[in-house]
């Protein structure tokens, strides 16, 4: 079950019992700071009515692994695609001139680059995969509550090796996989979706690394997350009727509901 809590007047969260036990444990969240779940409808609760929280240990955690190698990620992929999308407006509430900021300057950065005579094609395949990474950064950030900025979109240019790899054997992969079949090849690009957040999350991941991770996450998860990137067919006709610039909108809100979806399907660490 998916906790929230406020201190301080500001929420955080989404995490799960396990973590809001280590809170309470810890010190880090008091009997008066307040906490929601589904469960509560509109209203929110004082710590201190949740069962157990300041008087027993936290529920499933092996007594053999420290508290501290936990996070308050990888819901197992079961947090529904609805719930996703909500989660993603509420952590853009405070943020989309960030999102909109950080989508604009992305595609401005990918046309032009695309746009160059005859060195286009080359310079997209090295800046493709940087950028992409930083995406992921920012809006990984963003989906965590986490301080983000613009200039994190060029985070990836710190792991330029890694990103460029990554993004250069995903892409011989799938033209791999398509020479077969179109089908194959579309299910190989969506066991790679996840690369780029794993580059961003993770500073040891190597580019077959990330890869070989982002196909181990997405091992039955292939479906929800077309179905997720389904829920947005709708604002993507809308944005059509805006000439694209709906996308720049559009945009945050789907790169920080994936965001949301690979923190779900994650393992713990």
């Amino acid at each position: 079950m998916q906790w929230y809590y406020t201190k301080r007047e500001q929420q955080f969260g989404p995490v799960d019992e396990e973590e809001l036990y280590r809170l309470a444990r810890q010190g880090e969240l008091t009997p008066t700071d307040l906490v929601w779940n589904a469960g509560f409808g509109d209203q929110w609760a004082a710590a201190s009515s949740v069962d157990g929280l300041f008087t027993s240990p936290p529920p499933l955690t092996p007594p053999d692994v420290p508290s501290e190698t936990y996070v308050p990620y990888g819901g197992g992929g079961t947090t529904h695609n609805r719930e996703l999308m909500r989660m993603a407006r509420e952590s853009l509430q405070t943020h989309w001139g960030l999102g909109v900021g950080v989508m604009l300057l992305y595609s401005v950065i990918i046309v032009v680059a695309n746009s160059i005579p005859l060195a286009g094609l080359l310079l997209s395949l090295i800046v493709g995969g940087p950028m992409l990474v930083g995406l992921a950064c920012v809006f990984l950030r963003l989906a965590r509550r986490e301080p983000s900025d613009i200039g994190r979109l060029f985070h990836g240019f710190n792991r330029f090796g890694t990103a460029v790899g990554a993004y250069l054997l995903m892409t011989i992969f799938v033209l791999l996989w398509s020479l077969l079949l179109i089908i194959p090849g579309i299910i190989a690009s969506y066991a790679y979706t996840m690369t780029f957040f794993v580059i961003a999350d993770d500073p040891t991941a190597g580019a077959l690394q990330a890869i070989t991770r982002s196909k181990e996450m997405m091992r039955g998860k292939k479906w929800k997350l077309f179905c997720l990137g389904f829920r947005f067919i709708g604002w993507m006709l809308l944005c059509v009727l805006t000439l694209g610039i709906g996308y720049l909108w559009l945009g945050p809100y789907m790169q920080t509901a994936f965001a949301h979806f690979y923190d779900d399907i994650r393992p713990r660490r």
